[in-house]
């Protein structure tokens, strides 16, 4: 699932790491979920979508490929 957290992060400084102790989940958690290697649990996104001030479907992208 493709999502914009990383240009999100960027916009506002955070590092990988500041995002990771915000949200409570290790740097690769937060790497593994911007590289789309990993797609997070329900309530990690809603908890990133309400950190990064953005909705939920327009924070991950649900791709058609499956």
């Amino acid at each position: 699932m493709k999502n914009i957290i990383k240009e999100l992060r960027k916009a506002r400084n955070l590092t990988q790491d500041d995002l990771a102790k915000e949200l409570n989940v290790s740097r690769q958690t937060i790497n593994a979920i911007e590289n789309e290697k990993y797609n997070p649990t329900l309530e990690l996104a809603l908890r990133l979508a309400r950190f990064l001030e953005i909705a939920v479907e327009e924070l991950f992208i649900l791709s058609d490929k499956k």
